[in-house]
C-alpha cells in the first residue's frame, strides 16, 4: 500500500513520514509539505491513503482531501490536525479517521491499519482501470506508463466503448476531432495503435487489445473498472463518484454527463 503525508510544517511532516514508514502494511510514503505537489503526485502514481493536516495555507486540507478524491475516488484520508474544532467540516468529505496532534506510533498504526481494512478487497483483475478523475490504468497496482499520450487516449477511448468494436476512422474522430482522415493521418493513427500494442505488451497485458476485420476494442472482461461496477448497480462505485469522468479527454463529457445523471436518479 502507498501513503503520502501532507503538512506545512517541515518537523512535523518528517515526523509524520517516520511513523508511518514504520508501518508494515505501507510499501511507499512520500511527505509533501506543498499541497498541490501532492495532488500532482497522486494524480500520476498509485496512492491508497493519505494523511492530511487541516490548517495549511493556500490549499488546506479539506480541500486537498476534496480534489484527491476525484482523482481518487478510492483513497483513504485520515486527518492530523491540532485543532479539534476541524472535525465537524472534516467529516463532510467522508475521511476514514481523525487524529489530533501530538499522536503516538501505537495510536497511529491502528488507524491506518483501520483505514486499509476499508479499502475495497474484490478485484478479480490484475489489470485496473480508474476512470472517475482521471484515466489511469496499473497492472499489479504499478501505473502503466505510455511513450505516446495519444496511445493512451486511444486505450480510454476503447474502455469508454465497454468492448463495441470502433473503426479506425471513428477512433480518429474522437481523438483528433478538428483533423481531417487524410493518408498523412492515417499514417499517425497506425503510428498511435503500434505504439499501444508495444505499451500493453511490454507489461504483460497485450491480450487486453484486439484488432479484427478493421475494428478496435479492447476486451472488458479482463479489466477491474470503476464505470463498469457504476453501471452494474454496484453501491460503493456510484458513491465513489464525484462526478467528474475521464475529466483529460474532451470526448469523455457525453459519458460523464450520463453518469451523473444516473447518480442523481438513483440518490
Amino acid at each position: 500500500m502507498n501513503a503520502i503525508c501532507v503538512d506545512d510544517e517541515a518537523q512535523v511532516l518528517k515526523h509524520t513520514v517516520s511513523s508511518c514508514q514504520k508501518i508494515r502494511a505501507l510499501d511507499d510514503v512520500r511527505g509533501f509539505t506543498l499541497p498541490q505537489e501532492a495532488l500532482d503526485w497522486a494524480a500520476a502514481n498509485p496512492v491508497d491513503l493519505a494523511l492530511l493536516d487541516i490548517d495549511m495555507p493556500n490549499m488546506n486540507g479539506l480541500e486537498l482531501a476534496e480534489k484527491l478524491r476525484r482523482i481518487k475516488p478510492n483513497i483513504s484520508i485520515i486527518f492530523i490536525t491540532a485543532f479539534n474544532q476541524y472535525a465537524l467540516d472534516a467529516f463532510a468529505v467522508h475521511p476514514t479517521s481523525y487524529l489530533l496532534k501530538p499522536f503516538d506510533q501505537a495510536r497511529l498504526a491502528k488507524e491506518v491499519e483501520y483505514a486499509l481494512s476499508l479499502r475495497p478487497n474484490k478485484n478479480p483483475s490484475h489489470i485496473t482501470v480508474q476512470t472517475f478523475g482521471h484515466f489511469e490504468i496499473l497492472v499489479d497496482g504499478k501505473t502503466l506508463n505510455f511513450r505516446r499520450s495519444k496511445s493512451k487516449e486511444l486505450l480510454a477511448y476503447l474502455v469508454n466503448r465497454r468492448g463495441a468494436g470502433v473503426t479506425r476512422q471513428d477512433a480518429f474522430a474522437a481523438l483528433w476531432e478538428d483533423r481531417e482522415y487524410d493518408v498523412s493521418m492515417q499514417k499517425q493513427m497506425d503510428v498511435v495503435i503500434r505504439s499501444l500494442r508495444e505499451s500493453l505488451q511490454n507489461y504483460g497485458i497485450g491480450d487486453l487489445f484486439e484488432m479484427k476485420n478493421r475494428s478496435l476494442r479492447i476486451l472488458p472482461e479482463l479489466i477491474d473498472c470503476d464505470m463498469y461496477h457504476f453501471l452494474e448497480g454496484d453501491e460503493e462505485a456510484i458513491n465513489a463518484y464525484y462526478g467528474e469522468y475521464m475529466s483529460q479527454y474532451a470526448w469523455a463529457s457525453e459519458t460523464e454527463a450520463q453518469l451523473t445523471q444516473m447518480q442523481s436518479n438513483k440518490q
